[in-house]
C-alpha cells in the first residue's frame, strides 16, 4: 500500500497539559514544512507550544489545562497534515527511492567514451591472441610485469580496479567490480593477459548496451520535445519585430511565429490563427486550429499560419522543460524489483569469494579458483533490470506517456483496482445537447432553442455553453432581448419582444420553474426520459408556460469502453467510478461503460478517503483523473495517472504518470507495457541464475577454463540486456 494511511495517529502518552502523538507522516514533512506546521498549530487557541521530531515521527503538544479530548487533538493534527498531503506524499516517495545505493553509476561515461575503450581493449586483446604467442615471454620475476602488454592491460583495468577497491574501503563490502578486479589481477599474475582483456571487453560491451539505452531514453524525450529554435522574433512595437536569442525572452514578451517554425514559449495567442502540430506534447497527430485566446506550448510547430504569442512561461517553467525533467528524474525512482535485483546480486558477491576459496582448498588449482571469480550474478541481474525499466520509460515517452519512476511501472503491473474520475476522464468534459423536446405546437425546435439562447447568451456555465454550441452548429439567429438576469443555482431569464408583446423567457432547473409558477405537466413524460438517460434537464419557459426541455450530458470519450474491456483482459477485476456528479448521472455512465461500481456526489477529500478504504483491504489502487478535484486521490493512490491534454497542472504534479494524449486506450497500453517489463525482468533473472550456475559448476570441475567461463558469463549478461531492449519495440497502442 502506497501510503499505509500516512495520516493515522497514535497517542504515545498524555499527562496534564501535555500530549505526544505519533504519525508516520511526521517522518516525511522535512525541515521547512516542520517549521510551518509548528507555527500553524501554535496559533490554535489553548495550544501553548509544539515540538515535532522528524526522527521519531512524533509531535509533542503543550496546552492549557482545559478539557480537550484526545480525539479533538487527533482531528486537529490530521487536518493540519492533510493540508500538506502533496508535499508529504512526495517526500515519502523520495525517501523510499533513495534508501538503496546505486553501486555503479553507469551514466558517468558517454557511449562514445565506452566505444573508445572497447576498441582499445579489442586491439590489445587481438595483439595478445595473434602476436604475443609468437614472441618470447618473460615468465619469472618482477620483469614479467614491466612490459608494454601487462602495463597496458593494467591501465585499461584501472577504473574497474579503483571502483572495486573503493567499495571494499568505503562501503565495507565487495561489489561486482571487486570480483572483476580479483579475476583480472589473478589473470595478470598467471601471465594470462588475454583472459583479463576478455573479461574487460565483454563487460564494456554490456555497459555500452546499458548506457546506450539510457541515452536513447533521454535523447528520445529531448528530440521529441526540443524547442529547436536558438533565435525567435520578438515584437518590439506594433509594426516592428526583432530577432533575439531565446534566452533573452521574458514573461509577457510578445513572440511572432510563422509557418514552419517551432514555438519556443508557453503562452496565449493574442493575434492571428494557425494550424499547430502538438504531437510532441499531446501525441495527437492531427494539427489543431488555434486562434486568439487559446494556449500554445513550446516545442509545438506552426504548420500553417502566423500568430503573435504573449509569453506566459519561459525557460525552465515551460511545459516542455518540466516534461524533460520529469522523465530524467524517473531513473532515480527505483522499483522494488530493481532494488531487490541490486541487493540480491550484491549479497551473492561474497559467495563467489567463498567458492573460490573452497575450490582452491580442495583442488590447489588457481585456474579453477579463478573461474569462480570471473562469474557473478550481479552484472546480468542489475544491468538487465536497469535496461528493462529504462527501455519501458523510453517506449512510454515515445507514445506521449511520462513516467516519473520505474517504481510506478512495477506498481502498474500489480494493478487490482482501477478508479476513474468521470468528468474529463470517462467523459469528454464538454457537455453537449443530447435531446430536445418542444411542447408548443406553434414553435419549431430552432425557434425554441433560439429563445433559450437569448437567455443563456452571456452565461459561462457549461450547460449554457452546450446550448450556445448547438445554436452555432445549427446556424440559429438569436432574437433580440433585454438585459439578462441570473438567479444563482437556479437559472437565467430575459425578455424577448417589445412593449406589451414582450415575453419573459426563463431557462433553468425544475425548481426555478416551480418557483415562478410555471406549469410543468406537459413535460412529465419527457422529464422521465431525460432522467433515465442520465441527462441534465434544462427547462425553457415563456411567461408561465413550459415550451421546451433540453437534455444535456457529457458524452463518453471515444474508445473509453474499449479501454475498459482491455483492462479486464489484463486481469483487472475491479473498476470503480468516483464522481462529484449526481447519482443518476453516475449510475447511467457506469452502466453504459460496464463499470463494476460507483460512488457519486463526492468532494475531493471523499475521493481520497475511498482510495484509502480500498487500500486498507489490500488492493493495489490505480487512480485516473484529470482535474484539480482529482489531485488528492491521485496523490493517495498507489499510482496516480493524469489523463488527456485537458489535464490541469495540479493533476500533473500530483500524478505519478501523465498521459498527454486524449486516448483512453493508452491506459491499458501502459499497463500492458508494465506487465511485459516485469515479465522480461523475471525471464532475465532465470537466465542469469541458470546459465551462471551452470558455468560455476563447469569451472569448479575444471571443464571450463577461466577465459571461457568469462565468455559464458559476459555473454549471458549481453543476452539478458538484449532481451530487455526488446521493450523498445513494444507497441503500446495495439496491446
Amino acid at each position: 500500500m502506497k501510503n499505509d494511511n500516512l495520516l493515522a495517529c497514535e497517542i504515545v502518552h498524555r499527562i496534564r497539559g501535555r500530549i505526544r502523538i505519533k504519525s508516520k507522516a511526521f517522518k516525511y514533512i522535512g525541515a521547512s514544512l516542520k517549521t510551518e506546521i509548528e507555527k500553524q498549530l501554535v496559533q490554535v487557541r489553548y495550544i501553548e507550544s509544539v515540538e515535532i521530531s522528524l526522527i521519531t515521527g512524533t509531535i509533542l503538544i503543550y496546552f492549557e489545562d482545559v478539557s480537550l479530548s484526545e480525539q479533538n487533538l487527533i482531528n486537529l493534527i490530521q487536518n493540519t497534515l492533510n493540508s500538506h498531503i502533496f508535499e508529504i506524499c512526495k517526500n515519502e516517495k523520495i525517501e523510499k527511492s533513495s534508501k538503496y545505493v546505486i553501486e555503479r553509476k553507469l551514466q558517468e561515461e558517454t557511449p562514445g567514451e565506452i566505444i573508445k575503450k572497447i576498441i582499445t581493449t579489442a586491439g590489445l586483446l587481438g595483439y595478445n591472441l595473434f602476436f604475443k604467442s609468437k614472441q618470447e615471454v618473460v615468465t619469472t620475476g618482477i620483469r614479467r610485469f614491466l612490459n608494454y602488454n601487462t602495463l597496458s592491460t593494467l591501465a585499461l583495468a584501472m577504473p574497474v580496479l579503483k571502483n572495486g577497491i573503493n567499495s571494499l574501503v568505503k562501503n565495507k563490502r565487495p561489489n561486482a567490480d571487486t570480483l572483476s578486479s580479483s579475476a583480472i589481477i589473478s589473470s595478470i599474475l598467471l601471465g594470462k593477459e588475454s583472459a583479463a582483456l576478455t573479461i574487460m571487453f565483454l563487460e564494456e560491451v554490456s555497459e555500452l548496451l546499458t548506457v546506450y539505452t539510457m541515452e536513447k531514453t533521454r535523447g528520445a524525450i529531448k528530440d521529441m520535445l526540443s524547442v529547436g529554435e536558438s533565435y525567435v522574433w520578438k515584437e518590439i512595437s506594433e509594426d516592428n519585430v526583432k530577432r533575439v536569442p531565446i534566452e533573452e525572452i521574458q514573461k509577457d514578451d510578445i513572440i511572432v511565429v510563422q509557418t514552419g517554425e517551432k514555438i519556443s514559449v508557453d503562452g496565449k495567442i493574442i493575434k492571428g490563427e494557425a494550424l499547430i502540430d502538438q504531437s510532441s506534447i499531446t501525441g495527437e497527430y492531427m494539427p489543431l486550429k488555434k486562434s486568439e485566446g487559446e494556449t500554445v506550448y513550446a516545442g509545438t510547430i506552426v504548420k500553417n499560419g502566423n500568430i503573435s504569442i504573449l509569453a506566459e512561461k519561459v525557460g525552465d517553467d515551460r511545459t516542455v522543460s518540466r516534461i524533460i525533467k520529469l522523465v530524467e528524474d524517473a531513473n532515480f525512482n527505483k522499483a522494488d524489483i530493481q532494488n531487490y535485483a541490486d541487493t540480491f546480486s550484491a549479497q551473492l558477491i561474497p559467495l563467489n569469494f567463498i567458492l573460490a576459496g573452497i575450490v582452491y582448498a580442495s583442488t590447489r588449482s588457481i585456474t579453477k579458483a579463478m573461474s569462480m571469480l570471473v562469474i557473478d550474478y550481479s552484472c546480468g541481474i542489475r544491468l538487465s533490470t536497469a535496461v528493462a525499466f529504462s527501455a519501458a520509460i523510453n517506449t512510454a515517452a515515445k507514445n506521449g506517456i511520462l513516467v516519473k519512476g520505474s517504481n510506478f511501472i512495477e506498481e502498474l503491473s500489480k494493478a487490482e483496482t482501477i478508479i476513474f474520475d468521470k468528468t474529463g476522464t470517462i467523459t469528454e468534459g464538454k457537455p453537449k445537447v443530447q435531446s430536445i423536446e418542444v411542447f408548443d405546437n406553434n414553435m419549431s425546435e430552432n425557434e425554441m432553442i433560439g429563445l433559450a439562447g437569448a437567455a443563456e447568451e452571456q452565461s459561462s456555465h457549461p450547460l449554457a455553453t452546450a446550448i450556445m454550441t448547438e445554436i452555432k452548429d445549427r446556424g440559429i439567429e438569436i432574437p433580440k432581448h433585454s438585459k439578462i438576469k441570473t438567479v444563482v443555482s437556479r437559472g437565467v431569464e430575459t425578455k424577448v419582444g417589445k412593449g406589451k408583446e414582450a415575453k419573459v423567457i426563463r431557462v433553468g432547473s425544475k425548481k426555478y420553474m416551480l418557483e415562478n409558477n410555471v406549469n410543468l405537466i406537459a413535460a412529465i413524460d419527457a422529464e422521465r426520459g431525460i432522467i433515465s438517460r442520465g441527462e441534465i434537464g434544462l427547462y425553457i419557459a415563456q411567461d408561465d408556460k413550459i415550451i421546451g426541455l433540453i437534455g444535456v450530458s457529457d458524452p463518453p470519450r471515444e474508445n473509453i469502453k474499449k479501454a475498459i474491456n482491455r483492462l479486464r483482459n489484463y486481469g483487472v477485476d475491479d473498476i470503480v467510478l468516483l464522481t462529484g456528479d449526481l447519482r443518476q448521472q453516475a449510475e447511467t455512465i457506469a452502466s453504459r461503460m460496464s463499470i463494476d461500481r460507483y460512488e457519486s456526489e463526492l468532494l475531493p477529500e471523499d475521493k481520497a478517503k475511498n482510495i484509502l478504504k480500498f487500500q486498507s483491504k489490500g488492493s493495489n489502487v490505480i487512480m485516473i483523473g484529470d482535474g484539480v478535484n482529482d489531485a488528492p486521490a491521485l496523490s493517495y493512490a498507489n499510482v496516480g495517472v493524469a489523463l488527456g491534454s485537458t489535464r490541469t497542472d495540479v493533476a500533473m504534479e500530483a500524478a505519478d504518470i501523465t498521459i498527454t494524449q486524449d486516448n483512453p486506450l493508452l491506459v491499458p497500453g501502459v499497463i500492458g507495457l508494465s506487465k511485459s517489463t516485469v515479465k522480461t525482468i523475471k525471464e532475465n533473472f532465470a537466465m542469469v541464475i541458470g546459465l551462471n550456475t551452470f558455468a560455476l559448476v563447469l569451472g569448479a570441475t575444471g571443464i571450463l577454463a577461466p577465459i571461457y567461463a568469462s565468455v559464458l558469463h559476459n555473454s549471458t549478461t549481453i543476452l539478458v540486456v538484449l532481451n530487455s531492449l526488446k521493450l523498445l519495440k513494444y507497441d503500446i497502442k495495439t496491446n
